[in-house]
């Protein structure tokens, strides 16, 4: 963009400028001289100001006629005063001409050595600064220099009697300014980091050299920049940064080399943004990154420029994850493969020369696929009878909790049962015949199945004749399986007391029935699909006490029933995570009770035939054991 019209759309006005005619700086008295004032709309628009050695003419024409040697200005309108144009109007014989205007860098720039009576003059010499340079008329000078000089000519007069010779007076040639010294402009003036900043080499040209080609070259200390040498007196950067901060300058020049200006210094400041607001993200999201998968930490900031660092950091460790130095507002940091070790609490901070800014913490869980589980069994003793109680046990070293268990028989499922917070569980089966063959147990927490090998149970028949009732219990915790197994050893013995009484019958070795709608049994070709997040199944189990096995001693008083209950020791079982135990037998521990049944109306027992369920005010209380029944 021309810099007269860029001066008009800032509201600045660009200078007039003056024309000659004759295009002659010095004139002898009484010749026709004419000043002419132009703008840049060539001709000049509006109303015209003239101006003599400062005093304003009262002349509005575009053209008016000169005759005193003095200094013209003139202004239009839409400009601002023009550059002073000295004119001399002469009284000599002989005066010494340059034409106006003369330009920086103007070429073949005619002098003329003019006399009042030029028919008469002879030997025209022309000097600068005293020395003769030429005898030539007119004299040519290649190239006006801005330091140009003082110049005069000499000249033989002839007469009817005598020669004479004849001097000018001296003559500065009024050398005009092709375009004025550019002047460097940054916009923005205070850039920041990362914003885009366009250098501008503006200068004006002069309208009367308007074909003039004009280059320009940008610089910062003493190196260019950009493209080097152009046409476009733009140069545009499409992010500053800090490091870009320095002085900066300009240089026009024409196409022909000939003139050549630069501007003064800018010293350009980048300033830098400091970093706000720093985040950690994780991908997959909490809870669901699985072992083995791999995991994404992208650490950002809101705000901040320039090149920033960014680290990751796990708590409790010394040295970071990782490091990235970048020009960006996120960064990105991979953990391939990751381990159970790798569970904890994240963050990161990001620094750009300001100081560290730490996120918030963020916590990594790892959920973990459950190992193949180990499936054992155990027994009272070294072979398996029918009426022995197994426990069967299956347990996942590792994996994350809630863990389901499943229980098979010859592939039929015996059970489920739920780990919670991890762990094994236990299933308590009385043996039967059919009893014998493959068991094994299969485990999952919702990141698939895994099934226990096979193991072989044989049973062979019964040990003793003794009638033997179990608890089967699946899940169920050791401090609650002491409070249930006394629970359910007097709920077992009452039961029995009033069938003896009503009917005579046995006991009854029995297993629990299940629904198979109780259970949603896992597909060994998929993953499972129970929701480890909400089981449904029982509590988790601990260690199964000892079972009771009670039996009847008849003393022989039909209103006393004593009992003898005793417990079978495990064959595994550690006294010492035993609370029931307080002290320690290699046999059967036997204690007596004695129960006594009393019938408010009837002291006879003549209503033994009484319907036991519709029985609710049996009184039973302990008495002081006999030693013939402990004899017995």
């Amino acid at each position: 963009m021309l810099l007269w019209l860029l001066l008009l759309i800032l509201g600045v006005s660009p200078k007039a400028f003056l024309l000659l005619k004759p295009p002659w700086s010095t004139h002898f008295q009484k010749d026709r001289v004419t000043l002419t004032c132009r703008d840049f709309h060539f001709p000049a628009q509006g109303d015209i100001s003239w101006y003599y050695n400062g005093m304003s003419l009262n002349k509005e024409s575009e053209e008016i006629r000169i005759e005193k040697t003095g200094y013209y200005k003139c202004k239009t309108r839409r400009s601002s005063l023009s550059e002073p144009v000295y004119v001399e109007f002469s009284t000599d014989w002989l005066i010494l001409q340059a034409p106006y205007p003369v330009f920086e860098g103007d070429k073949e720039v005619a002098l003329r050595c003019r006399g009042r009576e030029e028919a008469s003059i002879t030997e025209k010499t022309f000097y600068k600064d005293e020395l003769k340079i030429s005898s030539t008329s007119p004299f040519i000078l290649n190239l006006v220099p801005r330091d140009n000089g003082k110049y005069h000519c000499t000249a033989k007069k002839r007469n009817w009697i005598i020669s004479s010779k004849e001097t000018s007076k001296p003559l500065t040639i009024q050398l005009q300014e092709l375009f004025s010294p550019p002047v460097l402009t940054v916009s923005p003036s205070q850039p920041t980091e990362g914003s885009a900043v366009t250098l501008k080499c503006e200068t004006w040209l002069s309208p009367q050299r308007s074909d003039i080609q004009l280059q320009f070259c940008f610089f910062r200390e003493d190196k260019a920049v950009g493209s080097g040498w152009s046409s476009d007196p733009e140069l545009k950067f499409p992010i500053m940064w800090s490091e870009n901060s320095g002085s900066y300058w300009c240089q026009a020049e024409t196409a022909t080399h000939s003139v050549r200006k630069r501007s003064l210094r800018s010293q350009i400041r980048v300033q830098r943004v400091p970093v706000s607001d720093v985040n950690l993200e994780i991908y997959p999201p909490e809870g669901q990154l699985i072992e083995g998968q791999s995991l994404l930490l992208i650490c950002s900031v809101a705000k901040g420029t320039g090149t920033v660092t960014f680290s990751w950091h796990k708590e409790g460790t010394v040295r970071s994850l990782g490091t990235k130095i970048q020009r960006s507002l996120s960064a990105e940091l991979w953990i391939h493969t990751v381990k159970e070790h790798d569970a904890g609490r994240y963050y990161c901070a990001a620094d750009n020369i300001h100081g560290p800014i730490l996120s918030k913490l963020i916590t990594v869980k790892l959920r973990i696929p459950v190992s193949h589980p180990v499936f054992t069994f155990s027994l009272a003793g070294a072979q398996a009878v029918m009426g022995d109680v197994v426990e069967l046990h299956c347990e996942a070293q590792r994996g994350s909790p809630p863990i389901l268990y499943w229980f098979y028989h010859k592939n039929v499922t015996l059970g489920n049962s739920s780990a919670p917070f991890g762990g094994g569980m236990s299933f308590n089966l009385t043996l039967t015949a059919e009893h014998s063959g493959n068991y094994s147990c299969g485990a999952d927490n919702g990141l698939g199945v895994q099934r226990s090998e096979v193991v072989t149970l044989n049973i062979t028949g019964p040990s003793s004749n003794k009638y033997k009732a179990s608890l089967i219990t699946v899940g169920v915790p050791t401090g609650l399986l002491s409070i249930l197994g006394l629970a359910a050893a007097t709920a077992v013995l009452v039961g029995y007391f009033r069938t003896q009484r009503s009917s005579g019958g046995h006991f009854a070795t029995g297993t629990p029935s299940y629904s198979p709608s109780e259970f949603q049994e896992p597909s060994w070709s998929r993953t499972s699909n129970a929701d480890p997040q909400n089981p449904k199944h029982s509590e988790p189990p601990a260690l199964q006490e000892p079972q009771p096995v009670y039996s009847n001693v008849n003393l022989g008083d039909s209103n006393l029933v004593y009992c003898q209950i005793w417990n079978t020791p495990h064959a595994k079982e550690n006294s010492a995570n035993s609370p029931r135990r307080h002290w320690e037998d290699k046999e059967p521990t036997i204690i007596y009770s004695e129960l006594k049944k009393a019938y408010p109306d009837d002291s006879t027992g003549q209503d033994s035939n009484r319907n036991i369920d519709e029985d609710a005010t049996e009184n039973y209380e302990n008495v002081p054991c006999t030693s013939s029944a402990v004899d017995h």
